[in-house]
């Protein structure tokens, strides 16, 4: 069995921790570097939730993509919801490892695993790493479908392929409008729309479009929106990545067992379709 630190290495060969933004925190957060590893979870989002499924799973580690301390700390009292998972953490010997825009860069990256989740053939990156000669890292990934679908019919396609969420999937544009080519872009997505738009696609598909950028978007080209649950078209990776872990403990010889949380950790549980006009008058 390979120790908490073989395993960070591999971590780090696959995402590593310089190619991630300046802002972020990856990287190990917690955990005996010398500790035995033999089972590990990946999930989106550190939360209580998924740190309870870690112990309950018996797993030595737990890898998300979203970071527990974002923006640093300066305590990690149990008085706090993220202090209580660092102390749920440490007190049953699981350590936390996170890959975020180091994941989202990566090739495969987070971006490959949402057009995997569709079919779509992807092409390029949306916004090339500049350090990658081969093309192949970076921001977004650009798409081609198998055969062209009309609007409606690849909101539908994206709603049946990701996981269920309140919120669903919605769409800008004309529901007949015909999609041969897509951007993606797991998570949020809407401080791309120049490079979209320069990439001439039928449509972009990502998460957490706002109102005054979605509309600005539209205004700009007949570029159709596609507007999933961020963590919707971010879970997929979660099972590429077990994946590629999966992979190197075979070439090592680790045995690992790797388990994706399947836990819906969206914070959005209701959604009620709309009922009335702006006017106040029934539909």
């Amino acid at each position: 069995m390979p120790v908490l630190s073989d395993v960070i290495s591999a971590l780090d060969t696959l995402w590593p921790r310089e190619r991630a933004e300046q802002w972020d925190a990856v990287g190990p957060v917690c955990g005996d570097p010398e500790a035995t590893v033999s089972r590990v979870l990946f999930a989106v989002d550190p939360v209580q939730e998924i740190a309870d499924e870690a112990v309950a799973l018996g797993a030595q580690l737990l890898v998300t993509h979203h970071p527990l301390y974002l923006r640093g700390t300066t305590s990690v009292a149990a008085d706090t919801f993220k202090g209580r998972v660092v102390h749920t953490l440490i007190r049953h010997g699981v350590a936390l490892y996170v890959a975020h825009t180091n994941a989202d860069r990566a090739a495969p990256g987070v971006s490959d695993a949402l057009a995997g989740a569709l079919d779509l053939r992807v092409t390029g990156p949306l916004v090339p790493d500049p350090g990658d000669r081969a093309g192949r890292r970076g921001l977004g990934r650009l798409c081609e479908l198998d055969r062209p679908l009309s609007l409606a019919e690849f909101t539908a396609l994206a709603a049946e392929r990701l996981p269920a969420t309140a919120q669903g999937v919605r769409s800008a544009g004309d529901p007949g409008r015909t999609v041969r080519t897509v951007a993606v872009c797991g998570g949020s997505g809407d401080s791309l729309f120049a490079e979209v738009r320069a990439a001439g696609v039928d449509a972009f598909l990502t998460a957490d479009l706002r109102h005054h950028p979605a509309s600005e978007a539209r205004e700009h080209s007949p570029l159709a929106l596609v507007d999933a649950a961020h963590w919707a078209t971010e879970w997929p990776w979660c099972e590429q990545a077990a994946a590629q872990l999966d992979a190197v403990s075979e070439r090592h010889g680790w045995g690992l067992r790797t388990h994706v949380s399947h836990r819906v950790t969206d914070p959005w549980r209701t959604h009620h379709p709309s009922r009335h006009t702006s006017e106040g008058a029934p539909n």
